[in-house]
């Protein structure tokens, strides 16, 4: 979700999903299969990133995407757990 009071111009808040879904197709095989929402948590700033199509906004957001999709996969992975016997075994 990219909601217009984060990225005001249209072209702005395209850019950013092209970025998400560019991200998302890396990390395809690497997540669990279910809905997976992004949603922005600040502004992308007319005056900080002053053209929808620059690198430095591209950059700016596939960084902060790659990071989040990493924490996601952290998260995703089953945790290990250590048995009385000293085995290991796979909690959910």
């Amino acid at each position: 979700m990219v909601p217009k009071r984060w990225a005001r111009r249209a072209v702005t808040r395209n850019a950013i999903k092209r970025q998400i879904f560019a991200v998302a197709a890396l990390h395809e095989a690497q997540l669990p299969v279910a809905a997976h929402v992004v949603r922005l948590r600040s502004t992308f700033d007319r005056q900080q990133f002053i053209s929808p199509s620059s690198d430095v906004l591209k950059q700016a957001v596939r960084a902060e995407l790659m990071q989040l999709f990493a924490r996601a996969h952290k998260n995703s992975q089953p945790a290990k757990a250590e048995r009385a016997d000293g085995a290991k075994a796979l909690s959910v």
